[in-house]
């Protein structure tokens, strides 16, 4: 590869140093830009302040304009919605909140008249305790096949008082619940990772297999283009539902998530997915598995995309990554290097529904929020300004990266997360199950703002919304970036536009070597620098000629500014 880079400038003392080899395989998913959308957050067609699938299907042309190759859905599935639709009741069905399979089908048949695939929300792990499964266990009692489906066991102490084991919800509290039996007293008790109303199923049970085989082929069958399937290192828990020192987020004491964790990223998960990719494959279309596993470090994460597994895994180390020079070369190196020995495709992300949108995340001074807590108005503020300009800076600069991307609703306006949102409108079960100690992830699910004139910003055109907006949305709303060359939008549209043109997406990587100046992230991908200055200084660049910047100040003369991106072409 240093050989192949070296051909496309004009410098032979310049000695690039290699880190990832572009790839000859074409697949769509090796590359793909990914667009996430949050269903009740989208667009509201049906006047009720709640968004719809309706919605996003007449959208579907304004997001072909980011030139993305799917959207993939947060969860819509008929459920009590008591952690989002992340509390399923029936797996193949429509919440009627969002509407009807008939919608569904609708909206996947518009995508693809604009080339673009659906990905659903897949959630294996757990279900509503609304789920007619669940509560068949419940009506079958203890030792049934019913019962079997889901974690039950009996408590601890001389009447089974306490919880089986010392395992901590990630919301907050045990992870333990006690049924009351049909006679009345006090039963068993069944196994939540999350909120109590989302019951864990036991992935021991061949029937749990079955089940969600059966539901793969349903959306399959109706012409879905893969999953993303949450919580997926959870499914199988270790033998003997051991007590742990770890800490309630699934983290060892090192910090690592899912290090030694006995709910987490046992070895016979990887037989489940084996399992699902034949499915997969089975149907034309090159349908794509992703995984939401939460594990470190990343050598450990490339176990879930070996080649008869997922197709992709989200990155977690690269979202959350320090606003540092040296971290975020290290994260972009290491992740390279570690797929490749898999054959896989890297992701790249910077916010999804649960973390903290990056434009706020980057704009705060100290270390941030956990994944989950969320910004409240008794945190730190972000400064909005620093936060945007670091949130185009990084955007463009993951735009440069050989792999595939994910966008997350709305980020591609520089929308910050509602940090002032009232508690009394507050949904998420983290803030009701610590008692508001973590806020939650409220504040970056705020309805996306359409129409800076018209009624709730033109989400809803009944001027209702099921979140409060805050008052700012109006300058970031679509119709005001629209025609504005250095909004947010248009550099989004631009570096989307030019990622596929210049085929980033399927590039090399090789670090820029002169990066002595503090501060400086540097690489070239085929015949492009993309360099970013996170110091506090102007950085000497080499005089090219510039393709695109994250501000229409990222220069002064051949000087990148501090908090900027830019991409530039080397010499033919």
């Amino acid at each position: 590869m240093e050989n192949q880079l070296a051909e496309t400038f004009s410098r032979p003392d310049l000695r690039l140093v290699p880190v990832h080899e572009a790839t000859a395989s074409r697949e769509w998913w090796r590359s793909s830009v990914i667009y996430q959308i949050y269903p009740r957050s989208f667009r509201d067609l049906r006047g009720d302040g709640v968004g719809d699938l309706q919605g996003i299907t007449a959208e579907l042309g304004t997001l072909a304009e980011l030139d993305i190759d799917a959207v993939w859905l947060s969860p819509f599935y008929r459920s009590p919605q008591k952690d989002a639709g992340y509390d399923v009741a029936d797996y193949c069905s429509v919440d009627p909140m969002f509407g009807t399979l008939e919608d569904f089908d609708a909206l996947v048949a518009e995508a693809g008249r604009h080339g673009i695939r659906v990905i659903v929300d897949l959630v294996p792990n757990h279900c509503s305790d609304q789920h007619p499964l669940f509560q068949a266990a419940l009506a079958s009692g203890p030792g049934s096949p019913e019962r079997d489906m889901f974690v039950f066991r009996d408590g601890t102490g001389e009447r089974g008082e306490n919880p089986p084991n010392n395992w901590q919800s990630h919301f907050g509290g045990p992870a333990w619940t006690r049924v009351t039996e049909a006679d009345g007293m006090p039963g068993q008790w069944y196994l939540h990772l999350f909120d109590t109303s989302q019951p864990d199923f036991n992935w021991d049970s061949p029937a749990v297999h079955a089940e969600f085989e059966r539901i793969l082929r349903f959306w399959l069958d109706r012409g879905v283009g893969g999953f993303r399937v949450d919580v997926a290192h959870a499914l199988i828990k270790k033998s003997g539902l051991p007590d742990w020192g770890g800490r309630a987020d699934g983290s060892s004491s090192e910090g690592y998530p899912g290090a030694e964790a006995p709910m987490f990223g046992q070895p016979g998960i990887h037989d489940i997915y084996r399992s699902w990719r034949k499915i997969l494959d089975s149907y034309d279309g090159d349908r794509v598995l992703c995984a939401e596993a939460t594990i470190d470090p990343i050598d450990r994460l490339t176990d879930w995309v070996r080649p008869d597994e997922m197709h992709q895994t989200f990155n977690f180390a690269y979202l959350h990554h320090r606003w540092d020079a040296p971290d975020l070369r290290h994260v972009i190196e290491s992740s390279l290097r570690a797929f490749d020995k898999v054959g896989a495709p890297t992701t790249w992300v910077l916010s999804n529904h649960d973390v903290v949108r990056h434009t706020s995340r980057f704009g705060l001074t100290g270390a941030g929020p956990r994944t989950g807590d969320g910004l409240g108005p008794l945190d730190e503020q972000p400064n909005m300004e620093l936060g945007l300009a670091r949130a185009r800076a990084a955007t463009l600069l993951m735009l440069g990266l050989p792999g595939g991307v994910y966008l997350y609703q709305g980020e591609e306006l520089g929308l910050p997360d509602h940090t002032l949102l009232p508690n009394e409108f507050r949904q998420d079960p983290t803030f009701h199950r610590t008692a508001g100690e973590r806020v939650g992830r409220d504040g970056n699910r705020v309805p996306l703002p359409w129409k800076a004139n018209r009624p709730s910003y033109g989400f809803s055109d009944a001027g209702k919304t099921w979140l409060p907006q805050p008052p700012i949305w109006g300058r970031h709303s679509r119709d005001i970036q629209q025609h504005n060359p250095e909004s947010t939008l248009h550099m989004y549209r631009r570096a989307l536009s030019l990622r596929r043109e210049l085929r980033l997406g399927d590039g090399s990587l090789a670090w820029w070597p002169e990066h002595d100046a503090e501060g400086l992230v540097a690489f070239v991908n085929g015949g492009i620098l993309v360099a970013m200055n996170m110091g506090e200084f102007p950085v000497q660049l080499p005089h090219l000629p510039l393709l695109l910047g994250s501000a229409g100040d990222a220069l002064e003369g051949d000087r990148l500014r501090p908090n900027r991106t830019v991409w530039m072409r080397l010499d033919p």
